[in-house]
C-alpha cells in the first residue's frame, strides 16, 4: 500500500447522494472528472475487472462470441432505423472535419446486424450469438449517484441471431439463464420483472433490477411472482357497464374550480350525493411527434381524477414518439383548449386524438370539464356522449392494484442492472439480413438483443453490500483476496508480515500489504473502507506465534497460528 495509487478520504464527497457514490470514491476507487464521467483508480479498475470477467465466463459459456466494434460510429445506420431522432438528446452528436455527422454509439444493434449481412450468407451459419464489452456513451440529463447513471459506463451488449422464432426463443432463454449466473455469482439481490421495449422495438423484452432503495426504477410485485416494471404493467379493465337508464349529461356552473380537489368539494355542496376524486375525469394535454422534422400533433390523455399521470408510462405507451406537456404558447395557439377545464366534448369537435385510461369503459359516467371557463359537466356517459379513440396506460400505478391474476401489487425500488428483448426483424428488416435458407430461398434473421450494466454492476454491489465502516466486497469481485495488514513496529513481525505475503502469492492469493508508517487505527479503519472480506492481521500476537484473521462480515477475530496460517487463508480464500 506504500506503493499503491490510493488515497482514502475521511469525509463524504459534496455531491454524493448514495452510499455507492460516497463509499466508492471515499475509499479510493473512482474519482470525479465531469458530472456522470469518472476515472477508475486501481482498487476500482480491479473490481470492475473482476465483474467483466464473471460476465465474459457466463457468456462464453452458452456459447457467445466476443468482439469489439468502435464507439465513433455514422449516422447514415441509425438515420436507416430513425433511432438518429428517436433518442432524441440522449444522443452525443458530432461532426468530423469533413462535416460528416457521427455519434458516440449509445448501443450497437444496427452494426451488429450490419456486420452479420456483410459476414454470412447461409442458413449453414447460424445460429450465432456475438458479444462485446465496451465503453457507451448517453448524454443524460441529469446524470447521478456516480457511476450508477452516468454519461459514459460500460456495458455488455450481445446480440443473437436466428433463422425462425424456435431459434429466437432459445436464444432468449440461454441468455435469462446466464444473467441469472452471472448476478448470483456476484452475490446482486435481484428481480426480473416484464418491461417495455421502448427505443429498441421488438416484442418480448424483460429487466433485471437490483433490489435498492435508492433505485430509479418502481417495479410491482404480487404474492403469486408477477414482478413488472411499472411502465409494463397492465391495468386490468372492468366489464362496459349497461347504458340505458342512466341520467342525461348536465352542465354546471362550478364557479374557481380548475383543479381535481376544488371540483370535488363544489360537487359534494352541490350534488344530492357524495363525490370522490375517482368520480372524476382529469384530461392532460400533450403534443407528440416522430422525428425532429415532424410536426407536432395535440394528444388529449383522459384519467380518473384520483390518479397522477405518470409521465414515464406515458412515453412508454407513446415510445418512439417525442412527447411533451403543453406550454402557455401552445394553449394560446389553441383557444379552445380551457386551462382547467378541458373536456372530450372540445377535443373530439377539433379532431384531437384522445385516449383514456382502461378504467374509462363504456356505461362509466364522470364529472369532467366543460371546455368552458368555470364550467364542468355532470354524468357525461363513456360511450354515450362521448367515445375514445382507444386507451393508454398513463395513470400511475398505486400499491394495492391488480395483478394480472387479480392479486393485489405492491410497489419497489430498484436499478436496472440487465435488459433483455426479442427484437424480432426490426433492423434486420431496416438492412435486409437475409441468408439463403435450406430450400434455397431467402430467410430474414430474427434478432435478440442483451445487455449488461457492467460499470453500474460494481456501485449496485457496493449499494448492497456495505455497512457504517465501509464496503464489504463479496469474494467474487473482490480487488484482492486478502488485505494484511502490518499493526506491529517490531522489524521481526514486519519481515514475517513480508514472508506471509509471499508465501499466499505462491499459493495463487493475491494479497494488499499494508506496509505504510501509519498508526494501526488507520490502518484498521481503511481496511474495512475498503472492504476486502478477508483481513489479517499481524500485530502483537506475533511474538507468541499467531496472526488475527478478520472477516469484514462478521464480528470478532479468529487466531491462526502462523506456521499455518498461509495455508488456512488459502483455503479460506477459496472456499
Amino acid at each position: 500500500m506504500s506503493k499503491l495509487f490510493l488515497r482514502t478520504l475521511r469525509d463524504d464527497p459534496a455531491d454524493a447522494e448514495v452510499p455507492s457514490h460516497k463509499l466508492l470514491v471515499r475509499a479510493g476507487y473512482v474519482r470525479r472528472v465531469a458530472p456522470g464521467v469518472y476515472t477508475w483508480l486501481p482498487l476500482g479498475l480491479r473490481v470492475l475487472h473482476a465483474v467483466e470477467n464473471v460476465v465474459r465466463e457466463e457468456m462464453d459459456r452458452i456459447g457467445a462470441q466476443e468482439i469489439s466494434l468502435p464507439a465513433l460510429l455514422p449516422r447514415e445506420p441509425y438515420e436507416q432505423t430513425n433511432r438518429w431522432h428517436e433518442y432524441g438528446d440522449a444522443l452525443f452528436r458530432l461532426k468530423d472535419r469533413k462535416g460528416s455527422d457521427m455519434l458516440l454509439g449509445p448501443t450497437h444493434e444496427e452494426l451488429f446486424a450490419l456486420l452479420v449481412k456483410g459476414e454470412y450468407s447461409s442458413y449453414k451459419d447460424l445460429p450465432v450469438t456475438l458479444y462485446q464489452i465496451q465503453t457507451k456513451y448517453r448524454d443524460e440529463e441529469r446524470p447521478r449517484a456516480g457511476i450508477l447513471r452516468g454519461r459514459e459506463f460500460i456495458m455488455k451488449d450481445s446480440y443473437s441471431f436466428d433463422l425462425d422464432d424456435a431459434g429466437a426463443k432459445a436464444s432468449y432463454s440461454a441468455h435469462r439463464e446466464a444473467y441469472q449466473a452471472i448476478f448470483e455469482r456476484l452475490a446482486v439481490e435481484y428481480v426480473i420483472v416484464k418491461a417495455t421495449s421502448g427505443a429498441m422495438g421488438g416484442s418480448a423484452s424483460e429487466e433485471f433490477l437490483a433490489v435498492s432503495e435508492v433505485g430509479e426504477d418502481t417495479y410491482v410485485r404480487s404474492e403469486t411472482g408477477y414482478a413488472a416494471n411499472v411502465e409494463a404493467v397492465i391495468t386490468t379493465a372492468p366489464e362496459s357497464r349497461p347504458i340505458e337508464g342512466l341520467p342525461a349529461a348536465v352542465s354546471h356552473i362550478t364557479g374557481d374550480t380548475p383543479t381535481i380537489a376544488t371540483l370535488v368539494d363544489w360537487a359534494n355542496g352541490a350534488l344530492d350525493r357524495e363525490v370522490t376524486a375517482g368520480d372524476t375525469l382529469k384530461n392532460i394535454l400533450v403534443k407528440t411527434r416522430l422525428g425532429d422534422d415532424a410536426e407536432w400533433e395535440l394528444l388529449g390523455v383522459g384519467v380518473p381524477g384520483d390518479r397522477e399521470v405518470d409521465f414515464k408510462r406515458l412515453e412508454a405507451s407513446l415510445e418512439p414518439a417525442e412527447v411533451q406537456l403543453l406550454e402557455d404558447a401552445d394553449f394560446a395557439k389553441y383557444p379552445f383548449l380551457v386551462r382547467g377545464y378541458i373536456g372530450p366534448k372540445a377535443l373530439q369537435a377539433n379532431e384531437v386524438r384522445y385516449l383514456v385510461d382502461p378504467r374509462v369503459v363504456d356505461g362509466t359516467a364522470w364529472i369532467t370539464g366543460d371546455d368552458e371557463q368555470g364550467k364542468h359537466v355532470v354524468d357525461l356517459v363513456c360511450g354515450r356522449d362521448f367515445t375514445p379513440d382507444g386507451t393508454i396506460e398513463a395513470a400511475e400505478v398505486r400499491d394495492g392494484d391488480l395483478a394480472p391474476d387479480g392479486t393485489p401489487l405492491v410497489s419497489a425500488r430498484g436499478i436496472e442492472i440487465g435488459h433483455i428483448f426479442q427484437l424480432g426483424q426490426k433492423y434486420t428488416d431496416a438492412f435486409e439480413v437475409d441468408v439463403l435458407g435450406e430450400n434455397g430461398k431467402p430467410v430474414r434473421l430474427i434478432q435478440g438483443s442483451y445487455g449488461v450494466g457492467v460499470s453500474r454492476l460494481v456501485a449496485v454491489i457496493a449499494e448492497q453490500h456495505h455497512d457504517d465502516k465501509g464496503l464489504r466486497w463479496p469474494k467474487s469481485v473482490s480487488p484482492f483476496d486478502v488485505h494484511l495488514v502490518i499493526a506491529n513496529k517490531d522489524q521481526t513481525a514486519i519481515d514475517g508480515a513480508e514472508s506471509l505475503a509471499a508465501e499466499l502469492d505462491s499459493l495463487g492469493v493475491s494479497v494488499l500489504l499494508d506496509d505504510r508508517k501509519a498508526s494501526p487505527g488507520v490502518k484498521f479503519k481503511d481496511a474495512e473502507l475498503v472492504g476486502i472480506p478477508t483481513v489479517v492481521v499481524v500485530g502483537r500476537g506475533y511474538a507468541d506465534g499467531v496472526v488475527e484473521l478478520r472477516d469484514r462480515f462478521a464480528e470478532g477475530a479468529t487466531e491462526l497460528p502462523v506456521a499455518d496460517a498461509a495455508e488456512a487463508i488459502a483455503g479460506i480464500v477459496r472456499d
